[in-house]
């Protein structure tokens, strides 16, 4: 499930995925259900995102040097830094074209979608089989959140509520392998 060489990697998946669980928790504050109970839940998928976030970003710091797959000098950064931009490119395109066709509910799960599909192949680039996983799931809240009945609840809400918990479990399964292992190098 993981390349333990890569230790560094993990730790930043760690940083990385805890910073989009508390993007994610927080997007899904735009329409919730009206219990208060619901942002209170989303509140501490935003906190414990945060503190992923703020225990793998130092350490991934001072390990910086650590051996990392996607070294500048190779191929893997390349095909990493298309993957970004295409990223980019199709969750600018699609939420204008969202927006434009008045469907700007369906913004949130077409971003979701991109974020998970663009882990399937960021997979093989990292050699984490792990992030593959991250993929699927999120890429099938997205169609989970896409295909909602619309009401009084967002389509964010749902694409928040359920892909933060994943991000945080999957975030802190990398960390838990790769800070260790970083620490040892």
């Amino acid at each position: 499930m993981f390349d333990l060489s890569y230790a560094r990697d993990l730790v930043m998946t760690g940083a990385i995925f805890g910073v989009a669980a508390f993007v994610w928790a927080g997007w899904a504050q735009e329409k919730p259900p009206t219990r208060v109970a619901w942002r209170v839940v989303l509140g501490l998928f935003s906190l414990a995102g945060a503190a992923l976030a703020g225990i793998t970003i130092p350490v991934a710091i001072r390990h910086w040097d650590s051996p990392t797959a996607i070294d500048p000098s190779t191929g893997a950064f390349a095909v990493y830094l298309t993957m970004f931009w295409v990223e980019v490119v199709l969750c600018a395109g699609l939420a204008f074209w969202a927006a434009r066709r008045k469907r700007s509910d369906l913004i949130a799960p077409l971003i979701l979608a991109i974020v998970g599909i663009h882990f399937l192949p960021l997979a093989a680039v990292f050699g984490q089989p792990i992030m593959a996983v991250a993929g699927v799931l999120l890429t099938a809240i997205a169609v989970v959140a896409a295909l909602v009945p619309t009401g009084s609840v967002g389509r964010s809400f749902w694409c928040g509520i359920l892909a933060a918990p994943v991000l945080l479990v999957i975030g802190a399964v990398c960390a838990l392998a790769g800070i260790p292992e970083v620490r040892e190098a």
